[in-house]
């Protein structure tokens, strides 16, 4: 896990590159984050920055035991807190140190995470793209399951078999995302491509594929 940021999606917008060719964009507001907690190898068994987002002016919105962990490192109090492994070489922070969009520069390759837009409870025809029976000619059958059984063998069904269920809500991360253009002035991150999560949806931005 390479070092990153926390951000928020703004949207999806059009930019056009250098030949005229018209590119479908995500702009992300990422950062700033302080970097709450550095963890090490002979302390922790690993090397990791925990990283703070979104200001909370609100202190009795904070558990106690949060709001000493932020008061521990002096840093002013955040509303969500993500920790990101470090590898060798990737520099050294301190506690306090503000990590901004200038992390990244366009050309770069990013892999962002985030949680899915949730869809409830779905059949198989929209979870799994099942084909669905006929919808005329007298038929009874258009949206269901149908069989999921076998014969005489293996008489039973196989764990994992696609069936109706709840769908979405769940953490996917797209890689090798490519940064078209950065806006440190404004904390604005562009990548080409779509991105998991709704808009305002809560986002991690790590740099590598």
């Amino acid at each position: 896990m390479a070092i990153g940021l926390l951000g928020r999606k703004v949207g999806m917008t059009q930019v056009f590159d250098e030949h005229g060719k018209a590119m479908a964009v995500t702009v992300i507001r990422a950062g700033p984050c302080p970097v709450v907690q550095k963890k090490t190898v002979g302390r922790d068994g690993y090397e990791a920055i925990q990283i703070g987002f979104q200001s909370e002016p609100k202190a009795a919105r904070l558990s106690r035991p949060v709001r000493g962990h932020f008061d521990k490192g002096q840093v002013p109090y955040q509303r969500h807190l993500r920790e990101l492994r470090l590898r060798g070489g990737e520099g050294d922070f301190q506690v306090g140190q503000v990590l901004t969009v200038s992390l990244f520069a366009a050309g770069d390759r990013v892999r962002v995470s985030g949680i899915t837009k949730g869809r409830g409870f779905q059949g198989g025809v929209k979870r799994w793209n099942y084909r669905g029976g006929p919808m005329t000619h007298g038929s009874m059958f258009h949206r269901a399951p149908g069989s999921i059984g076998a014969s005489s063998y293996p008489s039973r069904v196989f764990r994992g078999h696609h069936m109706p269920g709840h769908m979405g809500a769940s953490r996917q991360t797209v890689r090798g995302l490519k940064v078209v253009s950065v806006d440190p002035e404004k904390n604005l991150l562009l990548v080409w491509g779509a991105i998991p999560g709704p808009t305002g949806g809560l986002l991690t931005i790590r740099k590598g594929k």
